[in-house]
């Protein structure tokens, strides 16, 4: 559910064999190799559907969403989308702020009085990710799945972000909370005396005819629906599924289920500013600070402008892209992992194929291990900017990678060689550069074509 794209640092894998796009290969040829390299080598276990211009460039399925009964993804698998439920959510809020029973410039102390902090806060900054509550999820591991799993009262999440006080002044940094959006549809809830899921069946479901996107309380029985796996590869336990969190839990923040069929419907919506007026979608997809509009990131990719957003629960990862100046839809759905970034680097390959750009098929990788006495020379900090840091630290002899302000959690790196470490939780090269005195002196993130830098300051 959570999403991690901070300072344009999103990591992608790039130990791959780099292919240059060969005009005498159709696009849908090389979109599949692609997509069936991610899958041999465990990246992705799930449903992908491309288009442009209205023509289905690539509508296929890679996988299983059921590995103990060999049940094959297809297009009518239902996949957790996560975060990308943030765009349905905004959308419902800016429907009621056309009817006059809201505004984004609201105080949040006139929803929630109780909440000591709220009249520094206004929906926009919750939105925008710019009111420095605390993120509830922080709060949920795996020793909560006998809860999650099941319906939950809405003051219980509440009660958890009530506690904090605001990370900075409202409006002035970035900080991607799920809470933001809980927040939002209990406000939603409020204004229109109806449940948060019914505003967005009524309003976008029902119209759309999206009729295999639900909700999913105490669990639906829908056959369709796919089995999370924490992990999938050539030696774990596939049957391991991972635990599935009542909607009531992650709720206006990331409980949609859907599939690619259903979410290309949504993604016309977004191409043909339908449903919301067009001075709404001017409003939804106005970039903030870090490039986040009302639901969406709005960036860019090989020079082409993107409006995206991904989203990882337990056992799902989500990735929905539309590039509108050449209206291209990438939806990339995956029923493993849960780590929101996971899906990056599929979806940059996706786009270097359309704009025939290098491209990188997926290999396996080789790790080495490398002794304490050199690890230690990687420890310290490194800076991306003032306010955005990359701490790496050397535990029971392995490398840890923590980026805080980028909400990477800290995640063990792996050696390819001495200069170039991997981080498998998002699929990342990392690659360490020495000095003349061969001192390390800089990290560089190898991301969505662009590579970025971070200084070591200590």
């Amino acid at each position: 559910m959570r999403n991690f794209k901070t300072f344009t640092l999103i990591f992608v894998f790039a130990g791959f064999s780099i292919v240059k796009a060969q005009q005498t290969d159709s696009i849908t040829q090389k979109l599949d190799e692609n997509l069936n390299s991610a899958n041999k080598f465990h990246k992705f276990n799930g449903s992908a559907l491309i288009v442009q211009h209205g023509t289905i460039l690539l509508q296929r399925s890679y996988g299983y969403k059921n590995f103990r009964r060999h049940v094959p993804d297809d297009d009518n698998t239902i996949y957790q989308i996560g975060s990308i439920t943030k765009q349905f959510t905004a959308t419902v809020i800016l429907k009621l702020q056309e009817e006059g029973k809201l505004s984004v410039v609201d105080k949040l102390s006139i929803y929630f009085p109780e909440f000591q902090y709220a009249d520094g806060i206004t929906l926009e900054n919750l939105l925008t990710h710019t009111a420095g509550i605390y993120n509830y999820t922080n709060d949920i591991d795996a020793g909560d799945s006998d809860i999650v799993c099941n319906p939950i009262k809405k003051t219980q999440v509440t009660d958890i972000v009530f506690k904090y006080k605001p990370a900075f002044k409202p409006g002035t940094q970035f900080r991607y909370s799920n809470s933001n959006y809980y927040l939002l549809g209990l406000i939603i809830e409020k204004v229109s005396g109806k449940s948060y899921e019914q505003n967005v069946r009524d309003l976008i479901f029902s119209p759309l005819q999206m009729n295999h996107s639900l909700f999913d309380f105490k669990h639906s029985a829908d056959t369709n629906i796919a089995t999370g796996y924490k992990i999938i590869n050539d030696t774990s336990d596939v049957e391991a599924s991972a635990w599935r969190w009542d909607s009531t839990v992650s709720y206006a923040a990331g409980a949609i289920f859907s599939t690619t069929g259903d979410l290309y419907k949504w993604a016309k919506v977004i191409a043909n500013k339908e449903i919301l007026s067009l001075d709404s979608w001017k409003a939804a997809l106005t970039p903030h600070l870090q490039d986040y509009g009302y639901g969406f990131f709005i960036d860019s990719l090989y020079g082409h402008k993107a409006i995206m957003h991904g989203g990882g629960i337990p056992g799902f990862t989500a990735y929905l892209c539309y590039y509108p100046h050449e209206d291209v839809t990438i939806i990339l759905l995956n029923n493993q992992g849960w780590f929101n970034g996971a899906l990056d680097n599929i979806n940059a390959g996706v786009s270097a194929i359309i704009f025939d750009k290098p491209y990188e098929l997926f290999h396996k990788l080789a790790f080495i291990k490398l002794p304490e006495g050199v690890l230690k020379k990687y420890t310290g900090r490194y800076d991306f900017d003032k306010r955005h840091h990359v701490y790496i630290t050397l535990e029971n002899g392995t490398l840890q990678m923590e980026a805080p302000q980028g909400g990477l959690p800290k995640s063990p790196l792996f050696a390819h060689d001495e200069s170039n470490f991997y981080l498998k939780i998002i699929d990342a090269r990392i690659e360490f550069v020495k000095d003349a005195s061969g001192n390390i002196s800089e990290l560089i993130a190898h991301s969505n074509g662009k590579n970025e830098v971070c200084k070591k300051v200590n």
